[in-house]
């Protein structure tokens, strides 16, 4: 790090661990608020990311002949794996999280040579192979628990989670199949279906709006999906709490954010394709998320100021474009690792005056 940011370098006493304490202690309430609305999947998938990233880390140690807990003590490889498991469905098989788990550890993070090594993030890259290679398993988000016709226990979720079907024999598609919900990636998903296949008869915006938010996983008379806004204003809450601590910086999210509201305000003032409202745009999906605990991670975001605003824009500039033209309806993860690619070129031309010199004079 030391070679990419200049001088003066100030030095703390704040030890890794103790950031990633913080990290994983601001995204508990969202956690929770999926808990409340998805039922016990979440909690399932994240104490099998959790142990399976705890046993990697000390076999890593173990393989380098390091301390068993070498790799454990600073937390960061827990950290990524809470990070994946409350982004997969919550009722995933389970070799969905596994699998993503030992990319995101063994080939995002040790293969590179462990922590401050890895040049893309480690959850993105786990949850974007995922993504790719079983798109069915990780587009099969349920509908909020309180629309089921059967409440889910947690043996009923244990046995979905490993065998795909409950202690009754029933899985999840016959679970929900009598609710006009959805059974994909997000309601995001459900609106880019929904007004591709509505454009293609009739581009009514306001009737392709107003039928759409009829489904009963929509509010009243508005385009929030339930349970969606609720777990991106928990993130933003705990976005908030890192930036006080100061375990974040602010320019990235600020970046993410305005660039991404701008885009999506001039689209829905003068584009006549229907989408769904900026607002609900920035409170579905994984904008919070990507935004304050993701795209701001120490090791593979830009490292100097001004470079945390273009590494953010950029950031937010590919969410707009991959979410509205794009075939994915959230693309945070593509947006995360495209602009990590670019982060060493962001940071070679940003980089502040040295300490002590002229303006104008650069570093040779």
């Amino acid at each position: 790090m030391f070679k990419m940011a200049t001088s003066p370098h100030v030095h703390s006493s704040n030890l890794t661990a103790k950031f990633m304490l913080w990290v994983m202690g601001a995204m508990v309430p969202a956690v929770a608020v999926q808990y409340y609305y998805f039922g016990y999947g979440v909690l399932i998938q994240t104490a099998i990311a959790l142990s399976l990233a705890a046993v990697v880390e000390v076999m890593m140690a173990k393989l380098r002949h390091k301390s068993l807990t070498y790799y454990l003590a600073d937390l960061t490889g827990l950290v990524t794996a809470m990070m994946l498991a409350i982004a997969i469905p919550p009722y995933a098989p389970y070799w969905i999280i596994v699998i993503g788990t030992l990319t995101s550890l063994l080939l995002a993070k040790h293969c590179y040579g462990g922590l401050g090594q890895n040049i893309f993030n480690p959850a993105m890259v786990g949850y974007a192979l995922l993504l790719v290679s079983f798109p069915a398993q990780m587009t099969a988000w349920s509908v909020p628990a309180e629309l089921f016709e059967h409440s889910l226990s947690f043996f009923d979720s244990i046995w979905l989670i490993f065998t795909g079907k409950m202690t009754q024999g029933v899985d999840l598609y016959q679970l929900i199949n009598n609710i006009d919900g959805i059974s994909q990636a997000t309601p995001l998903d459900s609106a880019k279906t929904f007004y591709a296949g509505f454009c293609s008869v009739n581009c009514n915006a306001d009737v392709a709006y107003h039928s759409l938010i009829r489904s009963p996983i929509f509010m009243q008379d508005s385009d929030f999906a339930q349970g969606w806004w609720q777990v991106n204003v928990a993130f933003l809450l705990g976005g908030l709490v890192l930036l006080y601590k100061r375990i974040i910086h602010w320019q990235i999210p600020v970046a993410i954010l305005s660039v991404f509201m701008l885009c999506a305000v001039l689209t829905q003032l003068f584009s006549s394709t229907p989408h769904l409202s900026f607002e609900a745009q920035l409170f579905s999906g994984a904008m919070m998320y990507g935004a304050f605990f993701i795209a701001t991670d120490p090791v593979t975001a830009s490292t100097t100021p001004k470079g945390k605003l273009i590494f953010g824009g950029l950031i937010g500039l590919l969410e707009y474009l991959i979410r509205y033209y794009g075939s994915y309806p959230d693309a945070i993860a593509f947006s995360v690792l495209l602009a990590n690619i670019c982060v060493p070129l962001i940071d070679q031309y940003t980089q502040p005056r040295l300490y002590g010199t002229k303006l104008g004079r650069r570093q040779k």
